[in-house]
């Protein structure tokens, strides 16, 4: 599958929750950091009061958001990286936030990069990107399979039931703040701020294999 067609003719909510479960590869000179993704948030443009583009906002911050489906848009929060993918045609600034990733490789590094190890390594957007490696907005207006960091398309693994919540730590401003457009996999606890009587430490929330 493409990129293009991964990321077209589908409403960005709809994209969010088909990331769920992909894998995320980051390709460093040390080792390949990859995880499953398991929390994503949607932000839906001007209309989004939420959203960094709200009311057509644009500035040379933001600019990633107006380009095409599968860029990367990075922006520093707290002086971590949160990390985007815009996800419809140019000029339509939609994205989704990467909030929660389940490691698959590279976690000795992944523990170097954080200083902790367990849940805590990539439970949250700013503690993953930090996991990864990526502390600096250098892969913001680069696209997703065209240099260092690889969305796979094809497979991954399947949740066993997708839940949904308002996102975590927007913008009071309007009526956006509450819609739940926080999409996670159900159980999984590397999903942030989600409880540990909640946690599914059998599957972690996935279809067996």
């Amino acid at each position: 599958m493409e990129l293009a067609e991964f990321f077209s003719g589908r409403t960005t909510a709809a994209i969010a929750q088909s990331l769920l479960g992909k894998k995320l590869i980051y390709h460093t000179a040390q080792a390949d950091l990859s995880g499953w993704i398991v929390e994503t948030e949607a932000y839906l443009g001007q209309q989004d009061s939420t959203a960094h583009a709200y009311q057509g906002h644009r500035s040379p911050a933001n600019e990633a958001l107006y380009g095409p489906p599968g860029m990367i848009y990075i922006f520093s929060l707290r002086g971590r990286m949160m990390l985007n993918f815009i996800t419809q045609a140019a000029e339509v600034p939609q994205g989704i936030l990467l909030r929660g990733l389940e490691p698959a490789t590279g976690q000795k590094l992944m523990a170097k990069n954080r200083q902790q190890t367990g849940v805590l390594l990539t439970n949250g957007p700013g503690k993953l990107t930090q996991a990864l490696g990526i502390t600096d907005r250098q892969l913001n207006l680069t696209m997703l399979n065209a240099g260092a960091l690889e969305l796979e398309l094809i497979g991954g693994r399947q949740p066993q039931q997708v839940s949904s919540g308002p996102r975590i730590g927007v913008s009071r401003r309007g009526s956006w703040t509450d819609k739940p457009l926080r999409y996670y996999v159900t159980g999984n606890p590397y999903v942030s701020q989600l409880p540990k009587r909640d946690w599914n430490l059998i599957t972690h929330g996935w279809l067996r294999e």
